[in-house]
């Protein structure tokens, strides 16, 4: 589930303000029974998931006392996942949910907060519960019970409402002289400045206006291994990112980048370092491949079935083909985890976390970027472009051609549009407008590619079961508007290579 807070510092006099004027018209405000909360942290020796901001704890009283909380990309809202357990060990299963944080390293008590609790609940008209006001009392405590630290803060947290009442109930707070107090976590202020260090992952900063080759390098890197990082939880959850993207999908992405970004980049980076790397991610992106390939042909599967109203499509046979695509899903989740799991993962991760923070570089790297890039991402595109000769370039395609030579073109399109786009925020202008072309063409590429798979996939299920007859002229529609989508990706295609090809946009890789 998500969580979003907002927090407010106090003083020790202060007193709540009446929230009845905040409440909707017929709401109110419900006090609580106050309440006395122990709750122990967890964290490693040298508190990662503090410095990450991520919470391991075990709350006293709670019908499930063990709680992971993960940051998201918005102030004020978690990721919080609970889980029943008794006091000690925390289950395995949220030790797992944070291996990128503590990346092996054992998890011990780090922190002990003690919280008087008073609770007031803002509610409608019917009762229903929309935002929680929590005045609470904190003392942390060290291994021995002894106070290190006592303050005060309020918190407000969102429950069945839209941010306008959390933004009435905030006026009323300021108006009473409570302060905004970030979000930082009750146990990371008990914990003191250690919990409040840089985390491991260095995070993307930003570029500065004159950037040497390899700072662009570094802030590329930086910007996968984030997003790497950042969706694992999700993926062992199974829990969306999206309406329409998933942890699997955008754990593969920073894979191919960052291998795509070593292999374009290679005169910047140490080769041996850079080989082992590129070799570890390519392992992990084979591992996630099976799984994102079934779940695209699960979502294709359903959306091609509805393509024409007029001529619907028997809906038993779509969900006996869909069963097979889940069971390969299944499958193929089931490699993933234990892919994640494994030593050789928590490896990788590690690897990538000082990739982050001190990438080898070469001393060329050292030189300014808008010397050195062009010509780097010139080779890219020039194997992507290719002449009428070279099998595989876009010169050399045919509206005749088979579906594997469309597909080769879309790999090394994928390592031209990776290389242009590291290079945008640096070079401007033309590199940014071929960066955006460039994802027009790789968007149709992908198109084919998946209309492709799809079809072989639908003639490959239907052979399977020569006896479903339904199945088979199900199967056998699906792979004619498939192929019909290849046929106009092929006439679309010209177009949009042209327009991102463009001598004016490529001057620059000149």
């Amino acid at each position: 589930m998500m969580e979003e807070e907002r927090k407010y510092e106090v003083d020790d006099g202060w007193a709540l303000p009446e929230l009845t004027a905040a409440a909707p018209e017929g709401g109110g405000v419900r006090e609580l029974p106050p309440v006395t909360l122990v709750a122990t942290y967890f964290d490693t020796v040298d508190l990662r998931l503090a410095r990450a901001g991520v919470s391991l704890r075990h709350r006293e009283g709670d019908a499930l006392p063990w709680t992971v909380k993960l940051p998201t990309d918005t102030p004020g809202v978690r990721h919080e996942i609970s889980r029943p357990g008794a006091s000690g060990a925390p289950p395995s299963d949220l030790v797992e949910l944070v291996t990128v944080v503590h990346r092996g390293a054992p998890l011990a008590p780090a922190a002990v907060v003690r919280t008087v609790r008073r609770a007031y609940e803002v509610h409608d008209d019917a009762g229903a519960v929309l935002a929680e006001v929590v005045d609470d009392d904190v003392t942390a405590l060290d291994a021995d019970g002894a106070t290190t630290a006592a303050f005060r803060e309020v918190e407000v947290e969102r429950k069945a409402c839209d941010r306008d009442l959390l933004d009435r109930i905030g006026a009323l707070l300021r108006e009473s002289g409570a302060r905004d107090g970030g979000f930082v976590p009750k146990h990371v202020r008990a914990l003191g400045a250690a919990a409040e260090g840089e985390p491991d992952l260095v995070a993307p900063a930003g570029l500065p206006a004159d950037p040497t080759a390899g700072e662009v390098v570094t802030e590329a890197l930086r910007r996968e291994v984030r997003r790497l990082v950042a969706h694992d939880p999700l993926l062992r959850l199974r829990a969306p990112v999206g309406d329409d993207d998933t942890a699997v999908h955008q754990m593969r992405v920073a894979c191919r980048r960052m291998r795509s970004d070593l292999k374009t980049f290679r005169r910047l980076v140490r080769p041996g370092w850079a080989r082992r790397l590129r070799d570890e991610l390519k392992w992990l992106a084979d591992a996630l491949g099976a799984a994102r390939d079934a779940e695209v042909l699960r979502e294709r599967l359903r959306r091609t079935a509805v393509a024409d109203p007029l001529n619907p499509l028997d809906p038993a046979a779509v969900d006996r083909l869909d069963a097979v695509l889940a069971e390969r899903q299944e499958a193929a989740l089931a490699a993933v985890d234990e892919a994640v799991r494994s030593d050789r993962y928590r490896a990788l991760v590690d690897a990538l976390v000082l990739a982050a923070g001190a990438p080898r570089l070469t001393r060329r790297a050292a030189a300014p970027a808008r010397d050195v890039l062009p010509r780097l991402v010139a080779r890219p595109w020039r194997r992507l472009a290719g002449a009428p000769g070279r099998p595989g370039s876009v010169a050399a395609l045919a509206q005749d051609g088979p579906d594997e030579q469309w597909h080769t073109v879309r790999k090394d399109g994928k390592q031209a549009r990776s290389a242009v786009t590291a290079v945008a925020p640096v070079l401007g202008g033309d590199a940014a407008k071929l960066a955006r072309k460039l994802a027009r063409v790789q968007d149709l590429l992908g198109e084919h590619q998946d209309a492709a798979v799809a079809a072989e996939t639908w003639r490959d299920v239907a052979d399977t079961r020569p006896d479903d007859h339904d199945l088979a002229v199900t199967a056998g529609r699906l792979l004619e508007r498939e192929r019909a989508t290849v046929r106009r990706v092929r006439a679309e295609f010209p177009g949009a290579w042209r327009r991102a090809s463009r001598r004016r946009r490529t001057a620059w890789l000149r």
